[in-house]
């Protein structure tokens, strides 16, 4: 098992109940972490595996492991799709993780850079974490940085 994670994705969209956040937009900072089997990645050092013709299910070959650059490219599409509430966009978001095979476990964070409430606010956020995910680590990664 390995985690894989995006950090401070940052993305200026337009989510927002009010029509002031939707017409104005805001700065969004996302985290994204992944737990998921990569045994045949480390093991061929390829991102798919080669499959026999007569193995293949799909038109695609098996994920070996979670890219990250595909991870951001899911982001930035719910990202660029507006909503009333960040748990929607998390949700879009973890819908579309949860289809790859070998991930086992996700956390997603959303958050709205400061958030119109009429007084100093650095951050509004929205987190969802499931399946098999030890969140024990983050308080190490918090330490090294």
């Amino acid at each position: 098992m390995a985690t894989i994670a995006l950090e401070g994705v940052r993305f200026f969209a337009r989510h927002g109940y009010y029509e002031e956040e939707q017409v104005l937009g805001n700065t969004f900072v996302l985290d994204v972490i992944v737990n998921a089997d990569i045994e045949l990645a480390a093991a061929t050092d390829e991102l798919y595996e080669e499959m026999e013709e007569d193995e293949i299910e799909e038109d695609e070959p098996a994920a070996t492991t979670v890219n990250y650059e595909l991870l951001y490219f899911i982001c930035q599409l719910e990202m660029k799709t507006p909503a009333k509430l960040l748990e929607t966009v998390v949700d879009r978001i973890v819908d579309r993780i949860v289809a790859f095979d070998n991930v086992t476990g996700y956390l997603v964070r959303l958050r709205k850079l400061n958030p119109p409430l009429g007084g100093r606010v650095d951050g509004a956020w929205v987190m969802v974490n499931g399946g098999n995910m030890d969140l024990s680590y983050l308080q190490l990664v918090k330490k090294l940085k």
